[in-house]
């Protein structure tokens, strides 16, 4: 008995001590993120104002909207992106109309941090499918919101008459700056390490020739000892660095990702092992559980309250929604439940650019009031659009079906970023500087057949009956048309031919039967994301004499693992393994 009371003390100081470490690695990860979007500004912070500098780019709505995501997605800060914006609008160099759009595409740029932390998941494929999940529901909703209220707003103009009725009706009066919370715990430790003149990017973008030959770094003269003084919370670590804005980007850009990831994966174990059992089923009921009947509904209201006031806590949208996505990775956090948090966490990031804007001195209040409404207006109408009626939810199902495909392809996690986030707002940048000709000859078509795709699709999977044979399915068309198979067989060839060099004499052979018969081979335990979840690959493995053997085994739904081998009296010994449709283990003997 004693025994036994000494295994659950031990058990309670053990999961007890965690908990610091929890904190600390958390801190940790928050201050890396802080870094890490002071690298990218470092990088590409100056190109970021030379494009807000051009005006004639920002008059065109969709020119703005693609500006404001690449020069988000840049500094990886929406709020340094709003807060040009605001210094632009206040200072007369641009109008409300033009700065809207750039508003939206601060909002799908800003999205990208926590699709990035949702990559670090990628080890676990479960994990890695619910993680992208809950990352990209933030896309989904505000690229639908961005679909439905840009082209509104360019027509009506109703979040600008909105938010100039509000700044006509009330008296506002400028106030004292919020205090940013976060950055009172995170700046000890991140301006140790690097200290930016954000005055630049602004000076640029408001066409300060002087600010182009300035850096970011921020630096001090030794001739003004007392400004020094005053004005200097201390030296940091490239103060007195010879190396170019670009060079100190890539330096801060590479540890903070190391950083990232080394915290992100200690918290994923330490979450892990603390909510085990009925400590994690606890947790679960808690956060995931609607009220009694008849008010099940307004759990999810009261999500949307918790996600605002987290967000203004923290002062940063993208710290609150990157720290949840391992708690959705983990399972503790349902997407159905993530959604609402993060529409939250939307409203709480324009409560804070609010009274940052009520801050503003009094010639400019107005301006950054209006400005910092039409961010708040736009997120409130994206969540009467997307949340309250459950059939128009659509963003949890786009971003379940992005997660399933992650899941089995997870080099599609990394095409989605490169296209969502860079490839498709270039190609749409340069076809509306191109003229309004251009993009109405190649974007009406496109539109067209991605909906005429969509309502297919649709009636294919509920109304198959109402489609002619033919159309039922897409069988008719080329397979790459309809499959990533294709490109997954050349990815894994591309991966081969790369890996050549490097490569171990265990060699590995798959052959498959999904669309058609198809052969690859890859070394041992190399990308085991190339076995696939709806297919049933047979791999044959040879082993040298003189290395420890390596068996990659897989297991049925319902059977148990079976490994098949056999030896030559003076040969290495091979192993023949069949898999099924579930999970991929590794295991070296």
């Amino acid at each position: 008995m004693s025994q036994t009371q000494a295994e659950r003390m031990r058990s309670v100081f053990i999961n007890v001590s965690k908990i610091p470490l929890l904190f600390l690695f958390l801190y940790m990860f928050v201050c890396s993120l802080d870094v890490l979007s002071s690298a990218f500004q470092l990088a590409g912070g100056k190109v970021a104002g030379d494009i807000f500098n051009d005006n004639a780019i920002l008059s065109n709505p969709v020119a703005g909207l693609v500006v404001g995501i690449l020069v988000t997605v840049l500094v990886q800060s929406s709020s340094t992106s709003t807060s040009i914006v605001v210094s632009l609008v206040s200072s007369g160099l641009l109008n409300v109309r033009s700065a809207i759009p750039i508003l939206m595409g601060s909002n799908i740029g800003t999205s990208v941090t926590n699709t990035i932390v949702a990559l670090m998941q990628a080890g676990e494929r479960d994990e890695f499918e619910r993680a992208f999940a809950g990352a990209t529901v933030h896309d989904c909703f505000n690229w639908l919101s961005v679909l439905v209220l840009l082209p509104l707003e360019a027509t009506t103009g109703l979040l600008r008459r909105l938010s100039q009725a509000v700044v006509d009706t009330f008296h506002i009066s400028s106030g004292e700056k919020a205090p940013e919370m976060l950055k009172v715990m995170t700046e000890p430790l991140t301006k140790l390490i690097i200290q930016l003149d954000k005055s630049v990017i602004t000076g640029i973008a408001m066409g300060d020739e002087a600010m182009s030959n300035r850096s970011l770094v921020r630096v001090w003269c030794k001739n003004h000892i007392l400004t020094v003084r005053l004005n200097a919370t201390g030296s940091h670590l490239f103060v007195d660095s010879f190396l170019s804005d670009l060079e100190v980007g890539i330096i801060l850009l590479a540890c903070s990702l190391l950083l990232l990831c080394t915290c992100l994966l200690l918290l994923v174990k330490l979450l892990n092992s603390l909510l085990q059992g009925q400590v994690a089923k606890a947790i679960q009921r808690i956060i995931n559980t609607d009220f009694p009947y008849p008010f099940g509904w307004l759990a999810g209201y009261l999500a949307i309250l918790v996600g605002a006031g987290m967000t203004f806590v923290v002062q940063s949208s993208s710290v609150f929604t990157s720290a949840i996505t391992p708690l959705i990775g983990i399972g503790v956090i349902s997407i159905e439940r993530a959604y609402p948090l993060t529409l939250g966490s939307n409203i709480g990031t324009t409560a804070t650019a609010i009274l940052a804007a009520l801050a503003s001195p009094g010639d400019k209040l107005a301006a950054a009031f209006q400005v910092a409404l039409c961010h708040f207006f736009f997120n409130i109408l994206g969540i009467l659009l997307w949340y309250p009626v459950p059939t128009t939810r659509l963003p949890i199902r786009m971003a379940r079906t992005l997660g399933q495909r992650t899941a089995k392809y997870r080099w599609f996690a990394v095409l989605y970023l490169l296209l969502c986030f860079l490839l498709l707002p270039s190609l749409v940048f340069a076809l509306s500087m191109a003229g309004w000709q251009m993009m109405a000859g190649v974007g009406v078509p496109f539109a067209a057949a991605l909906l005429l795709v969509f309502v297919v699709n649709m009636l294919q999977v509920h109304r198959p009956g109402c489609l002619p044979v033919r159309l039922q399915s897409w069988d008719f068309l080329p397979v790459w048309m309809h499959s990533l198979q294709p490109l997954d067989t050349l990815i894994t060839k591309v991966t081969l031919c790369c890996a050549k060099g490097a490569s171990e004499p265990g060699l590995i052979q798959c052959s498959t039967d999904h669309d058609g018969p198809q052969k690859r081979s890859h070394m041992a335990l190399d990308n085991l994301v190339l076995c696939y979840i709806d297919e049933a690959p047979t791999v044959v493995m040879s082993q040298a004499a003189d290395e420890a053997p390596t068996v990659v085994m897989s297991q049925a739904a319902d059977k148990a693992p079976t490994v098949v081998m056999s030896q030559a009296a003076d040969k290495a010994p091979t192993v023949v393994m069949s898999q099924g449709v579930n999970r991929v283990r590794s295991t070296r003997l």
